[in-house]
């Protein structure tokens, strides 16, 4: 069923909920995402778990007015729809730069039981600072967009055994969006302490990782209190779209565990 709530800061967040079950996954996209690259994992878990899948403000069809662009802006958009589940368990299931604000969301939140994060904050002591985003990254989106989409970015997203039909539908959804909304909607990330907010999570943190590049459980230890991971092998930044039926299992595998912890 679709829904909307609205943000701390007014703006319409929308969302949908389907499924059944006393526990609830909410899924959380990653950059310029949507609902719909956690449809695979709907249909997967739906028969035994509540589902919710979240645009994040300035996605999918959630307003993209905003003015204010932080991580806790974020955070409260992912607290207004928490607001609204019934059920007493919650997952919460963050891709990209989502697993920050998953985190960030899951501060004093009793609902939520564990966070899974993907393919996101592989090696805690690798900071990428606001300043290297906007030499790097940004600086390219403002000189052109559509260039960096096609030719500079998929240089980090994807690997060989990505599938063309996955690069192609990503790319045409990145080009439809303004330089600047992507550049708003991605700065906040750049400018959190990720490392203390990790320090404060309490609940379980597992992750699912492409093995594109390396996971650090040492580094990740030192700030998560219970924090483990599994890899997924021949993927790109998007596992649960390259390899979506792989990806489930795993998936399964980890609230399995999470659940009889």
């Amino acid at each position: 069923m679709e829904k909307h709530v609205s943000s701390s800061d007014g703006l319409k967040i929308h969302y949908i909920e389907t499924g059944k079950g006393n526990i609830t996954l909410v899924f959380v996209h990653g950059w310029l995402g949507n609902i719909d690259w956690w449809n695979n994992q709907q249909t997967y878990f739906k028969e035994k778990y509540n589902i919710v899948q979240i645009d994040l403000g300035g996605h999918g069809k959630s307003e993209k007015t905003r003015r204010n662009w932080t991580s806790t802006q974020y955070a409260d958009d992912i607290k207004a729809v928490l607001d609204q589940i019934h059920t007493t368990e919650i997952i919460l299931i963050g891709h990209s730069m989502s697993g920050a604000y998953v985190l960030e969301a899951s501060v004093d939140s009793p609902k939520i039981k564990a966070i899974i994060l993907v393919d996101t904050l592989k090696d805690l002591d690798q900071v990428f600072t606001y300043e290297q985003a906007e030499q790097i990254l940004f600086s390219n989106y403002r000189k052109d967009f559509k260039e960096a989409v096609e030719q500079i970015l998929p240089q980090h997203l994807f690997v060989v055994e990505t599938p063309a039909s996955i690069k192609k539908q990503l790319q045409e959804e990145f080009i439809q969006n303004q330089p600047e909304l992507a550049i708003n909607t991605l700065a906040p990330l750049y400018k959190m302490d990720i490392r203390q907010l990790a320090k404060s999570i309490e609940v379980p943190v597992r992750a699912i990782n492409s093995d594109a590049s390396a996971t650090s459980l040492e580094n990740n230890q030192k700030y998560l209190k219970d924090y483990n991971y599994k890899i997924i092998n021949g993927t790109g930044h998007y596992p649960m779209l390259e390899k979506p039926k792989e990806f489930n299992l795993l998936l399964n595998e980890i609230i399995t565990e999470l659940i009889a912890h």
